[in-house]
């Protein structure tokens, strides 16, 4: 099975000491969001867990434990954008993140890494202009570090709305002049750019719009033929193949302005002061209540077919 770690929270980035010890433990308890006393068990082990997927703004921290992470297939996001601590608060200088990655890929190779340039937003500051620019040196930096760069346009949910109210929406044609220059610039650079959850809209400026989680990508990182169950995309728009999130919502305290998965940095801080290193659970611990079932669990490897 695919296990990812990265679309509620940063684990790499503010929960590293944790995931380790989840690691040595070989399971961990994850709350349902929407019925929190419903507790999933997922064992953490190589023979049922394929690979495991982060998402991160700052994976330094996990750098120096990345033998722990041998045994398991990886892939690996990490987004680097040009905003400041205006938008950013807590999210290293670019620089180090850019550093981070280079190690990482140098580490894992460029086909287990790629590069989020997300979400994009358009004000007085981040121009069109300004993006292409930024852009275009980031990418030439990670040159040879990566095969993919993902790109989307910020969402004006309503959580998103009341931490930005400043946010206007990217127009049709802003989103096809800029994807269409990032496909020339990533691909100058050996990468393709592939959108997440923009539909097909831009194929036609040159953009891989079949997904960037995708079962081939994650095949390509292990080397090898996944024969994984049919799974429903959340959004038509959304191609991926998403699986369990051992994350926590309201728990990331980078507290981007943009951010869809926290709406509230209080909440996020307070979780986050509620944070045990040696609990099973990301944020706080057992509860009265709690019904734990086992998760369905097996290697979706093909034995029989390899890459390599």
């Amino acid at each position: 099975m695919i296990l990812h770690t990265g679309m509620r929270t940063d684990i790499p980035a503010f929960y590293t000491p944790w995931f380790l010890n989840r690691l040595r433990e070989g399971f961990v308890l994850v709350r349902n969001p929407f019925d929190p006393s419903a507790v999933t068990r997922y064992r953490l082990e190589p023979s049922v867990v394929d690979l495991l997927c982060f998402c991160t703004k700052n994976p330094a921290p996990m750098l120096p434990h990345l033998a722990a992470l041998e045994p398991f297939g990886q892939y690996w996001f990490v987004t680097i954008t040009p905003y400041g601590r205006d938008i950013e608060p807590n999210v290293p200088p670019k620089e180090q993140v850019l550093e981070s990655f280079l190690r990482l890929s140098e580490k894992l190779g460029p086909h287990r890494v790629a590069w989020r340039y997300d979400p994009i937003l358009l004000d007085e500051t981040y121009t069109l202009q300004r993006h292409l620019d930024d852009f275009t040196r980031m990418a030439e930096t990670l040159k040879g570090a990566t095969d993919a760069c993902i790109i989307s346009f910020v969402d004006l949910y309503e959580k998103v709305k009341r931490n930005f109210p400043t946010l206007k929406p990217v127009g049709p044609e802003e989103r096809l002049l800029l994807a269409g220059r990032m496909a020339e610039i990533a691909g100058s650079c050996g990468m393709q750019l592939r959108p997440c959850g923009e539909g097909s809209e831009l194929a036609a400026v040159g953009a891989d719009t079949s997904g960037c989680m995708t079962i081939p990508i994650f095949e390509k990182a292990l080397g090898e033929r996944l024969r994984v169950p049919r799974y429903q995309p959340q959004r038509k728009e959304c191609a991926c193949y998403l699986g369990s999130d051992i994350g926590a919502y309201h728990s990331c305290i980078h507290l981007c302005r943009y951010c869809y998965a926290n709406d509230d940095a209080v909440l996020a801080r307070y979780n986050h002061r509620r944070h045990d290193p040696s609990s099973p659970f990301l944020i706080g611990g057992p509860m009265p209540g709690d019904r734990i079932r086992d998760a369905k669990q097996e290697s979706w490897i093909d034995r029989q077919l390899s890459f390599l």
